[in-house]
Formats: structure tokens, sequence, C-alpha cells
């Protein structure tokens, strides 16, 4: 045997005998109603957010990500619908039930998955998601209208008073199901069970799925962290309006009454102080899992996912909830940190939040079924892959919108009216082009695009030609 075919035998003998490299474990973490610059990373410097700052210098974050609509007022329900199927929006809604889900096709693959906090879902679809479950909450929680309505005349109440609930919850032992007399934040009770089933001995790969009842309202926070941000400091947003010039169509639906109309600069404060204090206590919960994670002997083959179900108003363009296709509501942040990511990179492709189930099966080396139609993200973390040219966005029968990197096209077909913004000039959206002469190229070209959307989506809803 000469020295080149020894080499060749000694190669194929190395590739026979190595084993494959373990699969890699995931946790994922979800917040809801957190917009897409809620975090301090992504330029919002009024914020203090350590635990998901050190995520993006660690990792990757996409700068325009984007969920893909709602049929409901709810809209976490249908946007979490697409996340753990991959459908769709208007598949999605009709397949849900009969669709390999997220959770379902890693614990088929030999992966253990655990999920703890909200789910939203129903209770089948969370049996074949995952084999252990942690506590789980559903879509809101119980309290008293002073915890909702901020502010409110008379109103005395503060985000630390447990005695309403909401966020405040007895802590439970949740495999006997017994009270104990302690209450607990929402956002630390899903921590611990993160944390205790980090620290378990794991025979098999993971999947951690850990959904936070924050910043939703009530949005509730220990004391020190309200104190944080004093409500007269808070800055008003340049697109604040006392009220939306138009109805919209879901103008008057839960998120809208929760400040009083007109919005006045005082209540707005209000709200994104209690906002801002609610994501700063979710984000120190945060830091405590991914401190044991990194302790953990899986911390070094664990990626860590970050995004939302959605964004907020929060006093912008005179709303308060998400029931709207503004940047502010459609738009979240999306995080992932993990084996062979690289560290500090931004993305500023667009993309939707819902590519987060092919991710998942493209770096755990599984088959993405057949019926996942959103794409892996892994060629844009890595510049091998274009993003979308744009993104399309409904709500119920009221709202369309279609979105470049540059312009947005909102359609409002019940209310008559059209939008068009030039988000380079305007990421604030508060400048209305449309019908402008001197785009009325753009504005047809985002016409023919919404269209396609629709098409390819199998949208019924008919649209009125332009003007």
């Amino acid at each position: 045997m000469d020295r080149r075919q020894f080499l060749q035998s000694a190669a194929a003998t190395a590739a026979t005998a190595a084993p494959n490299p373990p699969r890699p474990n995931f946790l994922f973490l979800i917040a809801d109603d957190l917009t897409h610059n809620g975090i301090r990373a992504m330029g919002n410097q009024e914020i203090e957010t350590p635990n998901l700052d050190r995520l993006a210098a660690r990792g990757c974050a996409f700068t325009h990500c984007f969920h893909q609509g709602s049929w409901s007022g709810a809209v976490c329900v249908p946007s979490r619908t697409m996340l753990n199927s991959g459908l769709t929006a208007f598949r999605a809604q009709r397949d849900f039930e009969q669709t390999p889900l997220w959770g379902e096709t890693l614990g088929k693959a030999g992966y253990e998955t655990f999920m703890a906090g909200k789910w939203h879902l129903s209770k089948p679809a969370l049996e074949r998601s995952f084999q252990v479950h942690g506590p789980v909450a559903g879509g809101m929680f119980e309290s008293g209208p002073e915890a909702y309505n901020r502010p409110a005349p008379g109103n005395s109440w503060t985000p630390w008073d447990k005695s309403l609930k909401g966020q405040w919850q007895s802590v439970r032992d949740w495999r006997v199901q017994a009270e104990s007399g302690d209450i607990r934040h929402s956002a630390g009770i899903w921590a611990d069970s993160a944390i205790e089933y980090l620290q378990r001995k794991h025979e098999k790969p993971f999947l951690m799925y850990v959904g936070f009842t924050s910043p939703h309202d009530p949005r509730q926070a220990p004391k020190e962290f309200v104190d944080r941000y004093p409500a007269g400091r808070v800055q008003v947003p340049p697109n604040y309006l006392p009220e939306h010039p138009f109805d919209q169509g879901d103008g008057r639906v839960r998120d809208e009454v929760l400040a009083p109309f007109p919005r006045t600069r005082a209540a707005v404060q209000v709200h994104r102080s209690e906002y801002y204090a609610h994501i700063t206590y979710m984000d120190s919960q945060i830091g405590r899992i991914l401190d044991v994670l990194e302790k953990s002997p899986e911390g070094t083959n664990t990626y860590v996912i970050f995004t939302a179900d959605h964004g907020l108003a929060v006093g912008q363009h005179g709303l308060m909830g998400k029931q709207n296709l503004y940047d502010h509501s459609v738009r979240m942040p999306y995080l992932i940190t993990g084996p062979g990511i690289p560290k500090g990179r931004r993305v500023d492709s667009l993309m939707y939040q819902h590519s987060t189930f092919a991710t998942a099966c493209e770096l755990a080396r599984i088959p993405v079924p057949a019926s996942v139609e959103f794409p892996s993200a892994m060629g844009l973390i890595h510049k091998k892959a274009p993003g979308p040219d744009s993104v399309f966005c409904w709500y119920r029968g009221f709202q369309r919108s279609v979105r470049t990197s540059r312009y947005k096209l909102i359609v409002y077909p019940k209310a008559g009216m059209t939008q068009l913004f030039d988000l380079a000039k305007d990421p604030w959206e508060t400048t209305n082009l449309s019908g402008q002469t001197a785009h009325a190229s753009v504005e047809r070209e985002l016409w023919e695009r919404l269209r396609q959307h629709q098409r390819e989506l199998g949208d019924p809803l008919a649209l009125a030609p332009s003007h």
C-alpha cells in the first residue's frame, strides 16, 4: 500500500468511526406584546434590558422581523399558530390541528420537549407538542379593572400591588397542583420552572419553550423596577396622537379601552412607564435562566432564540393595542445565539418570525415537514440567501399591508382609506404619501405586490382598485 492509499484508507476509517456530533438543544423564549424596539440593543436607549442585550451581542439580531397577520383581535393566537405550525396566515387558521407541529416534529426525532408559560393554543396541540409540562397559562390573567384601566380617576392601584392577582400568582407545585401561600410574579414562576428543568440530567437533546406573559397587560412589576421609569420622565413617542385619525376597524376592542379617549400625553407616559418596567423585570428573569444554562453541561451546545408574538402601540398613532398594521404592532425582536452563529451580527433583511420551525429543524439536522411554508432563517444569518423583497400582513377584514425595506402600503377596505409611508424618511409612519403624484408609481407597484401576496396566500378578500 503506497502512502496515498494509506492516507485514503485512514481517512475512510476515521470517517466511519467518528460519531455524529450531538444534536443541539434549543431554549426558545417568547415574550407577549413586545414591540421591535422594546429592548435597548435594538436602539431604545430609554429602557434597560442587559440580559437581552447580551444575547444580541453574543449572536445574531434580526432588525426587521414580522408576523403575518391575524383573523382575531387576540393577535397572539394566530401568530403562535403560525409559529408552531409553519403554516402561512390563511392556511394556519384552517389546518393547524391536522398539521405536524414544531415540538411534535422534534419529539418524534428524538428530542425531549418541555413547555412552561403562555401557550394560548388548544390542549390537544399542547399535548402533541410537549412531553414535559411546567406551569402552563392561558391568554390572560384575572384581575380587577384598576390594573387594566390606566390611568383612571381615583385609581390608586400600583403595579406592585399583589391583591388583584394579574401577573402576581400563587406559587404552585405543578406536579401535584397544591397551592402554597407564596405570591410570585408570573415571569419568576416561568423562570423557576425553566431553571428546574435545566438542572435535571438530560439523556436526550431538548427543546425548551418558555412563554412569558410579559409585558402583556396588566403590566405589573416589583416596585424597584417601576421606580426606574418615573412616568413624568418617559418620552412620548414622535407619532403620538390623541386619537387615530379614522376608524381602522377595531378602535374600541379590549386593548384600546385600556386608556381614556382622547389619549393624553400623561396617560401615554403612565402606560409606557409600566410597559418598560414589566419588560425590564422579564429581562431580569431571562437573565436567571441564561446564567443557569451557561453553567450547565448543555450550555455550549444550546441555541437560544428570543422573540415575541407581535408588537404593541402603547400610545403610538392614538392606539394602545396590536390590532393594526403599523410597524410598532407587526414587528418584533428576534435574537438567536448558539454554535456557529456569528457574534454581534445584525441582519436588516425582512423575515417572518414564523421561520423558527424550519430554522430549528435545519440546526437539528431534521427534515422539515412538507407542510411548513416559512423558510429557515439560516441563509440570512450566514448571508447565503436574500430575504423576501416584501412582507404581507393582514388584520381581519379591516386591513391589508405590504412592506418592502423602504415603503409600506396599508389598505383599509371598510374605511375606504389607503396609507403609503416612505420608511427610510419616515420610520415613525406619520406622513401619508398615498395619492401624491410624485409617489404614484411606487403606490401602483405596491398594490401589485399586495395582490400577488393575496393570490399566493389564498386571501379571499377582494380589494378595490387604487385611486
